[in-house]
């Protein structure tokens, strides 16, 4: 007969001590830094630059950067775990203040001993620069074979032409990471990734798009015509970008689902808080059934999301990272989020729909948890892929 306790040793849902320190040390700085001013960050569409030199000094930036490298060496759930605490606060300043966290993926999966010496130590822990993730284009989306951005061999250099589209921290960017086709008749062997200086001649970043929510995150497109890189930028051997980006995917999922796990879990305080001082016929409107019960699905919800997206960080660092285990997380924490928000000014009513009351801008940042890092219908494709990987056509 199967021990049960034994089968169980290896399983924990308990954070360790120092990961507790870690989300009450986040928790502290988002009570802090963020939730006071995010409002304002809100209104003006400003980048939060200040509070990311901030979370910088106090390690809740560049949190994957390996220590040999300068970097706080973080697992993939203790990113999971700040992200969450973010989420709560302001998604928008989250994502201003993780972004790095995504760009340096490729720098941190596919570059060597010396890459990643400079552009990790020298040029993000020891100066604080920023760098941005450029995979998404004008035409291409979802589709990253679709991609139309060309890197053209010339000698010990290529030459970079297209552009990328809805790109995170584009305007404030030190430098880049660029996926571009350096063989189009090759599909997705022939995409490369490069590192692409700011200040590179022949490169443009437009004007900032100026968007519904999430709107402390700046988002630009960027233009590329006739861009020297020089070789020793290319990240991986040539045609190695498609594989570098679906493994950044496996790794930075988790973290978007988290922050929509923060924002659900911003969603049902606030809730909770309005539904027991407010009252009609008599009592506090949270012992109507219809509103207590939209506040008890918050509450699962809230639960079972934050699971799946521990599940996901978790499986990645056990070195098993499961494509559908994180398109799923990422679903449904979007979903769930989502969900949330709206049935947050739901119980609001009409003060919910005004801008001086906190879940209007719930509302507005959360829609695009389903949309970036993958939409969720191109996820659940993904899903399909892995569920039937094997079948018969």
């Amino acid at each position: 007969m199967v021990n049960m306790t034994e089968q169980l040793s290896g399983i924990s849902f308990e954070l360790t001590d120092e990961q507790k320190m870690l989300q009450k040390m986040a928790r502290d700085f988002v009570a802090k830094e963020v939730i006071p001013v995010a409002e304002k960050y809100d209104e003006h569409a400003t980048f939060p630059r200040d509070i990311f030199d901030k979370a910088r000094e106090v390690g809740l930036a560049n949190m994957n950067i390996p220590e040999a490298y300068g970097g706080m060496g973080a697992s993939l759930l203790d990113e999971v775990i700040v992200a969450e605490e973010f989420g709560y606060g302001c998604t928008g300043i989250g994502t201003s203040v993780s972004t790095n966290g995504l760009g340096d993926l490729p720098i941190i999966i596919a570059g060597t001993e010396e890459q990643k010496a400079y552009w990790l130590g020298e040029r993000l822990v020891d100066k604080g620069e920023i760098v941005s993730y450029c995979v998404t284009e004008p035409a291409a989306g979802s589709n990253v074979v679709g991609m139309e951005a060309r890197a053209e061999k010339k000698g010990a250099k290529y030459i970079l032409n297209g552009s990328k589209t809805f790109i995170t921290n584009a305007s404030y960017a030190d430098f880049y990471t660029v996926f571009a086709k350096t063989d189009p008749a090759a599909g997705h062997r022939g995409i490369s990734c490069f590192i692409v200086e700011r200040n590179s001649p022949g490169l443009t970043v437009s004007k900032k798009f100026d968007k519904m929510g999430q709107r402390a995150s700046d988002t630009a497109q960027i233009t590329f015509e006739n861009v020297e890189v020089p070789e020793e930028n290319r990240l991986g051997p040539e045609g190695s970008g498609f594989l570098t980006a679906m493994r950044v995917f496996d790794y930075s999922r988790p973290g978007v689902a988290a922050s929509a796990v923060g924002l659900l879990r911003r969603a049902l305080e606030e809730s909770v808080k309005y539904a027991q001082e407010r009252e009609t016929f008599g009592v506090p409107i949270y012992q109507h059934q219809a509103i207590g019960h939209m506040i008890a699905d918050m509450a699962v919800d809230y639960e079972a999301a934050r699971l799946l997206t521990w599940q996901s960080a978790w499986i990645v660092e056990m070195g098993m990272p499961n494509p559908r285990l994180s398109a799923t997380a990422k679903i449904f924490a979007a979903d769930m989020a989502m969900k949330a928000a709206t049935n947050a000014v739901q119980i609001f009513g009409g003060y919910g729909y005004m801008r001086e009351y906190p879940v209007e801008k719930l509302m507005r940042d959360v829609k695009v948890f389903q949309i970036y890092e993958g939409t969720s219908q191109i996820l659940k494709n993904i899903v399909v892929r892995e569920l039937f990987k094997g079948a018969k056509k």
